[in-house]
């Protein structure tokens, strides 16, 4: 509970686990007892903080190396990377697109499937599934969204191409934020994570529900419409007790092939196929959902985000001018990030606590809210996917200056983060 929180509860779950492994490389998933069913989420959430972790590292090093390729004599190379024309036909029908988009509307559709069952998992027996437990990560991540798009569309009101890309500071890239924590090791303790966690959590509906909102365009009610079956036969598989996994992704592609050609964004094919995911079956002490999410952590964490990463970071910084850093889009990114984020995320945890509605986890101080804060300005993976929504039909200028801006903000909002958290946090902390 981030409401109640206790340490030693991450060290207690680990130490009930007598009949359940889970491994990082994936290898085997035994399943668990009767009695460490109800142990599972704690666990679940500490691979997750693990995996996350880590994925942020290489995250960092995937970045840095779409910026050094776009900047080297091989920036030819990435560019007709990002060009190569991928197809796929069957008779008349076909799905024609460049690599980039396969990478954007593919690989980020199993990422978003994987945000999903999280989600569900969650809001079912996880860390929101109580009103108390809900109710400081939810206003922090209100706060993270609504700021900083504030702040970006008042610099941007006069340009309606610019102002298309009001919801790019509006995201917190998880995996980056957690890499961060990474990094200052005990200092951090697990009730911060797990609040960091649930934040993004949040943070990341919000996201689906922007796309599906106001990056959504030139709608094919036909294509919608065989989505819709597809969802149907999953809701009927789901009530009848389906406990494969195959069939669900089997079905689960069609619905995304559906949603893909349909104008809504294909990647929130994941989230709709997620949601019916069997959390539990009669008679059984197996979780399809969570099989699943444990499967594809590891695919996700150390392949998807970071070649998102490594194909959507590259940005040519040559001939760019004061000019660039001072470009409205540009700044309204910076601001939003590392101004918007924080103010969002830290006034309106304060409102809830200061009025009595909720209060801090037992162990947190208010310094260390105010870092983590910061962090929640990590933008990076998602800001970069809204901003290849937002300006996909407005030309190359401003993938410009919104990649700029991005890198600028997230790694600005990486450091001080860090710093802050270094300086509040005292070695030892509570890390389970």
């Amino acid at each position: 509970m981030l409401a109640n929180f206790r340490p030693g509860v991450l060290e207690a779950a680990a130490a009930g686990l007598t009949n359940r492994a889970i491994f990082l490389d994936n290898t085997r998933f035994v399943s668990p007892t009767v009695r460490d069913l109800s142990l599972m989420p704690l666990n679940l959430m500490r691979e997750f903080i693990k995996l996350e972790s880590a994925s942020g590292i290489i995250l960092i090093g995937s970045a840095l190396a779409a910026l050094v390729v776009a900047n080297s004599p091989l920036s030819s190379t990435y560019d007709l990377l990002l060009s190569t024309k991928l197809a796929i036909s069957i008779g008349t029908f076909a799905i024609d697109k460049p690599l980039l988009l396969w990478v954007n509307d593919g690989l980020m559709a199993m990422f978003f499937l994987l945000v999903g069952l999280e989600v569900k998992r969650e809001i079912l027996v996880g860390q929101l599934s109580t009103p108390a437990q809900v109710a400081l990560p939810l206003a922090g991540a209100v706060g993270g969204l609504a700021v900083p798009a504030g702040i970006y569309a008042w610099l941007n009101w006069d340009n309606a191409d610019a102002l298309a890309g009001w919801a790019i500071p509006a995201a917190t890239d998880i995996a980056f934020a957690l890499g961060i924590l990474a990094l200052l090791g005990n200092r951090v303790p697990n009730a911060l994570k797990l609040m960091l966690l649930a934040i993004a959590i949040f943070d990341d509906l919000g996201a689906i529900i922007i796309i599906a909102m106001f990056y959504s365009a030139n709608i094919s009610f036909m294509a919608l419409g065989l989505a819709a079956i597809g969802l149907v036969i999953l809701a009927v598989m789901n009530f009848r007790n389906v406990a494969g996994i195959a069939p669900y992704l089997f079905v689960g592609l069609l619905v995304w092939v559906c949603v893909l050609k349909s104008g809504v964004h294909a990647t929130l094919a994941g989230v709709a196929v997620a949601m019916f995911i069997p959390m539990k079956l009669p008679d059984s002490d197996e979780s399809p959902l969570e099989m699943l999410e444990h499967d594809l952590h590891p695919l996700i964490a150390y392949a998807v985000v970071p070649i998102f990463a490594f194909f959507n970071a590259g940005v040519s910084l040559g001939g760019l001018s004061l000019d660039a850093l001072g470009h409205p889009i540009t700044l309204g990114i910076v601001l939003g990030l590392i101004v918007g984020k924080q103010i969002g995320v830290m006034s309106l945890i304060g409102l809830l606590v200061a009025t009595g509605i909720a209060k801090l986890p037992d162990g947190l101080r208010w310094p260390q809210i105010y870092g983590m804060s910061i962090l929640c300005g990590v933008g990076f993976t998602m800001s970069l996917f809204i901003a290849s929504l937002a300006f996909q039909e407005t030309g190359a200028e401003n993938f410009v200056y919104d990649r700029l801006g991005i890198l600028m903000g997230s790694g600005l909002a990486a450091v001080l983060g860090y710093l802050v958290l270094r300086i509040f946090s005292k070695p030892g902390s509570d890390t389970g």
